[in-house]
């Protein structure tokens, strides 16, 4: 029995060391989400860019996972920086910023996290369900970088497929 006491109290230590999603704050909730919108898509237009917009809420440790490979994956950040103004916006019990989820094309329908492309002038090009870019525990950088690649202005520019 002592053991088994032992190895509990030795299991919640665990667990209560562990990060929970809660600890990370990547998410504002009093941002303003509209505002952000329309200044990425303002810095876009004058970068010759798409907005990249992450929908989540510290909650959700899928989310942090995310925000992790992110940061800290240089292949991945560069292609973000290089052909996108990235914007988070937060989905939770204290902001779940559903006027911008109307204008965004209600994407918290793929759950979260969940990733929207937008040209310059606003224009949704793309909503992807995060899932598909999942491997394990985490997200595939291979998979991400793929999807990033796919959306960038560039890999939409219409000239590059025309015959001459």
């Amino acid at each position: 029995m002592t053991r088994i006491v032992i190895l509990f109290l030795l299991a919640a230590a665990v667990c209560a060391a562990q990060p929970h999603a809660t600890d990370a704050r990547i998410y504002d909730p009093s941002a303003d989400a509209a505002a952000a919108l329309d200044n990425a898509l303002h810095e876009a237009g004058q970068q010759g860019k798409h907005v990249l917009v992450q929908v989540g809420g510290n909650w959700c440790p899928w989310c942090i996972r995310l925000e992790k490979l992110f940061a800290s994956n240089d292949t991945i950040a560069r292609a973000i920086r290089d052909n996108y103004v990235f914007i988070r916006v937060n989905y939770s019990k204290e902001n779940k910023n559903l006027a911008t989820l109307e204008r965004l094309g209600y994407p918290q329908r793929f759950g979260f996290p969940v990733l929207v492309v937008l040209d310059a002038r606003g224009t949704r090009l793309h909503t992807q369900d995060s899932g598909f870019l999942e491997d394990g525990k985490g997200h595939s950088p291979e998979k991400v970088l793929t999807f990033l690649s796919k959306w960038t202005p560039s890999a939409l520019d219409a000239k590059q497929y025309l015959e001459n």
